[in-house]
């Protein structure tokens, strides 16, 4: 099984299963990765980059859809849940 990869959530080091992508790994630590325009958090549905509730922050790029991001070492993943 390969090391995890650590990535910088919200401004904290995390380690996560390599290999794995933005959502999942959100998914798995039970982090939302954001909120509707009334307050409700919104996470991955469908997995494939169409539903658009898994957009997050990726390196100062805003609107990343995290399904579709593989996670790597160091990568700055901001959510706004």
């Amino acid at each position: 099984m390969p090391e995890p990869v650590t990535i910088i959530l919200n401004g904290e080091r995390r380690p996560v299963a390599a290999g794995s992508s933005v959502a999942a790994a959100l998914l798995t630590m039970g982090v939302a990765a954001r909120r509707s325009v009334s307050g409700e958090e919104r996470s991955a549905v469908c997995g494939m980059g169409i539903c658009e509730e898994c957009r997050v922050m990726v390196d100062g790029r805003a609107g990343v859809r995290g399904c579709l991001v593989t996670c790597r070492d160091g990568m700055e993943v901001r959510t706004n849940g």
